[in-house]
């Protein structure tokens, strides 16, 4: 059956308002899409919930995107407020869009022995290129002896970070999430398969809308279950997007969430003897300085200059694929122009 939303319930405001015209509020109507598929889109509009086939001269679409449709049939996609991307998993060199015009990021991750701070900063800097609120949301406290030790690492990047410990399985503990659930906002969880998402999800919707894996003994991990992105309406009015688990978070076109994130090491870096000092053992730096002192810990430099190489070829990669596709759109044009002057010319 399908769900009922309200515009303001889809998190409509002034800024998608702005950007339609006064013949596209006549002749169309504003949706939000709430799942994507290979063939087809689920899109809310007001009122109703209803279904679009992929066509393709539709642009790349994420879930949460806001698009204009006319007679059920898509028109035109919205400027975007925020948007999280990623490189594709794997060797293939593309884009992936994970979701459009969100509000605050959930950053997911359980107390026990898949704890990963660099994991977390990778996250981090993702959400800091979006400009979207993060939220540090450590899980199944239930299950673990001592939570202030973990939240303690994790204030250790950056001690201004809303940093929760939660029960995914208690509704009281949950409750200190309620201030970013309020009507029309939307929230994604983003985080590594096993940790926790989806149990989440089904708490702060307070029912069993995802479906749950049990804990692997051996490593603590849990189990995979989320496959795919689909916002869901809480009872708080809240929207909530769920992402299947990624092992593999390639950043690309992130060179800002990564200074972000690493403020301290960015700052510092300025100080430093040479403009282009990369902090190993050039003199005059005062980031390897900061190490010495304690200041800084090293494992935090290692990270920061682990991602900023990784988005950097990776963004060097991307943009030579597009440049490639580009080329062989021209070629292809000119190849059918040249088809149809002999053509005409025969004739």
């Amino acid at each position: 059956m399908s769900i009922i939303f309200s515009l303001s319930e889809l998190g409509w405001r002034p800024f998608f308002r702005q950007q339609l015209t006064f013949e596209e509020w006549e002749s169309s109507q504003p949706a939000r899409i709430i799942a994507v598929h290979r063939s087809n889109l689920d899109v809310a509009i007001d009122g109703q919930t209803i279904v679009i086939p992929v066509i393709p001269s539709m642009p790349s679409l994420a879930v949460g995107d806001w698009i204009l449709i006319e007679n059920n049939g898509f028109q035109r996609l919205l400027e975007r407020q925020s948007l999280f991307s990623r490189k594709a998993a794997g060797s293939k060199v593309s884009e992936q869009l994970i979701a459009a015009n969100l509000d605050t990021a959930f950053i997911v991750c359980s107390m026990n022995q898949d704890f990963n701070l660099n994991r977390i900063e990778r996250y981090l800097a993702l959400v800091a290129e979006a400009e979207v609120e993060p939220v540090i949301v450590l899980t199944k406290q239930d299950l673990c002896p001592d939570a202030e030790h973990f939240i303690d690492q994790v204030r250790s990047i950056d001690s201004t970070l809303q940093i929760l410990g939660v029960n995914s399985l208690d509704s009281e503990s949950l409750s200190i999430l309620h201030p970013w659930c309020s009507p029309g906002r939307t929230v994604a969880l983003i985080g590594s398969s096993g940790v926790g998402k989806s149990t989440l999800v089904n708490g702060l919707l307070g029912q069993s809308q995802q479906v749950t894996g049990n804990i692997r003994e051996d490593d603590s991990k849990g189990r995979h279950t989320t496959t795919g992105r689909s916002l869901h309406l809480t009872s708080a009015g809240a929207l909530l997007l769920d992402t299947p688990g990624m092992r593999e978070v390639q950043l690309a076109h992130c060179e800002s969430g990564v200074e972000a994130t690493f403020a301290e090491i960015t700052e510092l870096s300025e100080q430093c003897q040479f403009h282009d000092c990369q902090h190993q053992s050039e003199p005059g730096c005062a980031v390897k300085a900061a190490i010495l002192t304690g200041k800084i810990d090293q494992r935090r430099l290692d990270s920061y200059r682990k991602l900023l190489r990784e988005q950097a070829m990776n963004s060097a990669s991307l943009a030579e694929k597009r440049s490639q596709n580009k080329a062989y759109t021209r070629h292809i044009k000119s190849v059918a122009k040249s088809s149809k002057r002999l053509k005409q010319n025969w004739e």
